[in-house]
């Protein structure tokens, strides 16, 4: 008997291919237990409003609650109890002077109405946690007058005079939120994928460079300020462009990596912020570039590299210094060549399942708190969860433009509400044991605070297989999504546990 996580190795192949098919012999039902054993609490599901709220937020009425009522509503789509706020830093003002693509420009706080907007629809619709995150600190106060980095090198764009101002800016960002807007943030980032080897240099997007001194700095500063203001929001660093960039030095330099070691080890004088009164235990990373390949436990690699291996491996160091684990952002990027990379918008179960399998690995394998997607509502890319179609938008030769703004939903929204709709915050995950000769299956379980209990179950196969799970209660209620048109987070009825059948190419939710 294997836990679901190993299941999930041993029932894939070396080269990742859809099915994760095996060449062992396939039981004719596979079967699973809930076990006692208890592992991470769940902090919550989330996304970010990056680069298409500021668009959204000003749109029809009728526009901004669909779009707020998929997102945030647990009745009507799928109840986000995390929403990031990406933090401007006045770069639309530049104009085209800024270097950047003007979709991915951000306005300084004051001028981010339809971003603040959807911060209040998302208050009234119960999401309990907010999150704001600087990818560069305000233009005004950065070396080159720019938020890009434009070739600098690897360290921060920040003015060396300016450190105690950026602190200033950012607590005065949390103190105008609460009063103006009744936002409180829960937590705040400063320096967004600072180990980057690629250092955002424009014509692109918002981004710089940090060590981990310079980050270790800014912590610090932007601790005493908000102790000064008595603000609660938490500090959480480092938004880790790589989890391997957490576990040594990857691509950069030594003053970029081994961050695990550099922020959390008592030993590390110059960086350790793990004694901050208002630092959050938590470390948060992205899962780019280390979703594939899908190795067996009998590769040589398997416990090294891979979709397991870099997960097992960041859990154990995270596990030694105390520390939780956040995986705070993912789209879909050239290296998933799996599903042919992050071009084009996608609203099949294709890139909906490939996406299944990292949160499962990332709760099951990383013991990850919380998962968190990279953008609400994107364009022609696989980096929404929602496809947003502008006014005036081109939509390729010979189809001709946009004729009125819209937002279309996607298999991928409603596959992360099979996780984010049922477990919530406070939620614990369950060890979940199952037959190792199983085809492409994928089980988590979790126990939320008012004591349900919730399967997610993921059948990645091109075959519907039965399965059997031995819980306490053999009723539960169930919710799919799947390439059936329709089936969106769809109520299917209460299922008996003891013989049940996963449809190809789906995702399960069951509640008891």
């Amino acid at each position: 008997m294997l836990s679901s996580c190993a299941l999930a190795q041993n029932a894939s192949t070396s080269n990742g291919n859809k099915s994760g098919s095996s060449s062992a012999k396939i039981p004719e039902v596979a079967t699973y237990e809930l076990t006692q054993t208890q592992r991470q609490t769940i902090d919550g599901f989330g996304a970010s409003d990056a680069w298409s709220m500021w668009q959204i937020g000003c749109w029809d009425d009728s526009l901004q609650t669909k779009v707020a009522d998929w997102l945030f509503s647990q009745d009507k789509g799928i109840g986000l109890s995390i929403w990031r706020f990406n933090a401007g830093a006045g770069s639309a003002s530049q104009g085209d002077s800024a270097q950047i693509n003007r979709d991915t420009r951000t306005e300084y706080f004051d001028r981010q109405k339809g971003q603040r907007r959807f911060l209040k629809l998302a208050k009234e619709r119960g999401v309990p946690t907010f999150l704001a995150f600087f990818n560069s600190p305000p233009v005004h106060l950065t070396q080159n007058g720019l938020a890009t980095n434009t070739g600098r090198g690897g360290t921060l764009n920040l003015r060396p005079d300016a450190y105690d101002d950026f602190a200033v800016y950012m607590a005065d960002m949390m103190a105008r939120a609460k009063k103006e807007d009744g936002i409180e943030f829960d937590y705040i980032s400063p320096v967004n994928e600072p180990d980057g080897h690629w250092n955002w240099q424009g014509p692109k997007q918002e981004g710089t460079p940090a060590t981990n001194r310079e980050i270790a700095r800014v912590a610090r500063l932007l601790s005493t300020e908000l102790l000064k203001r008595q603000l609660d929001t938490k500090i959480i660093i480092n938004e880790s462009s790589d989890l391997r960039c957490m576990l040594g030095v990857y691509e950069a330099d030594w003053q970029r990596g081994n961050e695990i070691q550099c922020f959390w080890n008592p030993d590390s004088a110059d960086t350790y912020v793990g004694n901050l009164p208002n630092i959050a235990h938590i470390h948060a990373g992205h899962s780019y570039w280390t979703n594939t390949p899908v190795l067996t436990p009998a590769h040589p690699d398997y416990a090294t590299t891979g979709l397991y291996g870099y997960r097992r491996r960041l859990a154990d160091a995270l596990s030694k210094v105390g520390i939780d684990f956040w995986m705070s952002e993912l789209c879909i990027m050239s290296n998933d060549e799996e599903i042919h990379g992050g071009g084009g918008f996608d609203f099949s179960m294709e890139v909906a399942l490939y996406v299944a399998r990292v949160i499962h690995y990332d709760l099951t394998v990383a013991n990850a708190r919380s998962w968190q997607w990279w953008r609400a509502a994107g364009g022609d890319y696989k980096d929404g969860l929602l496809r947003m179609y502008v006014k005036g938008e081109r939509l390729g030769r010979g189809k001709g433009r946009v004729e009125a703004n819209d937002v279309r939903d996607s298999k991928l929204l409603w596959t992360l509400g099979n996780f984010s709709r049922f477990v919530r915050p406070g939620a614990v995950r369950v060890e979940v044991k199952g037959d190792m000769s199983a085809d492409g299956l994928m089980l988590s379980a979790y126990r939320n605070a008012n004591g349900k209990r919730v399967i997610v179950a993921i059948n990645y196969s091109d075959h519907p297989r039965d399965i059997r799970i031995n819980a306490a209660g053999k009723q539960a209620a169930a919710y799919r999504t799947s390439d059936t048109p329709g089936e969106d987070l769809k109520y299917i009825g209460k299922v008996n546990l003891k013989k049940t059948t996963l449809p190809a190419r789906s995702v399960t939710t069951f509640v008891m």
